[in-house]
């Protein structure tokens, strides 16, 4: 599938790394992109948000404020969190059979970076992820 254009360093995921990284401040733009985009378009359960919900959220049945994205791949969890100073902090999770072994700060476009490798590996490794994905980028 190499005309998919999902496998090289050049391809569409440049395209959705570029509309992550505009303007996105805070942890629940992040949450809305990618629950709303990656979410759809990758299997059950790879995007967690994590919300903080106050009681007038419950009484209203509103779902709260994200705290927290998780993108689950077998090898790593990328996790973006709200700091207490308001701005978004990123952690990459090193997995093996289920089990974090170690844990890294990085900056926002170093987690996009590692998002973006991730999804093209899962992309290589998993037809219906790598047709759900291409259908995600606007491919065929």
């Amino acid at each position: 599938m190499s005309g998919s254009g999902l496998s090289g360093p050049s391809g569409e995921f440049h395209l959705l790394l570029a509309a992550l990284r505009t303007d996105r401040a805070d942890v629940a733009s992040y949450s809305r992109v990618l629950s709303e985009t990656l979410g759809d378009a990758l299997p059950p359960g790879m995007v967690e948000i994590e919300r903080r919900r106050s009681f007038a959220d419950r009484v209203a049945g509103r779902a709260g404020q994200p705290i927290e994205v998780r993108v689950l791949t077998p090898d790593r969890h990328l996790v973006l969190s709200a700091a207490a100073d308001g701005t978004v902090r990123g952690e990459v999770r090193m997995v093996v059979r289920g089990v974090v072994i170690s844990r890294r700060e990085t900056d926002v476009d170093e987690w996009l970076t590692t998002l973006v490798h991730e999804l093209q590996a899962l992309a290589r490794r998993d037809a219906q992820a790598r047709q759900a994905l291409s259908r995600l980028l606007g491919g065929t």
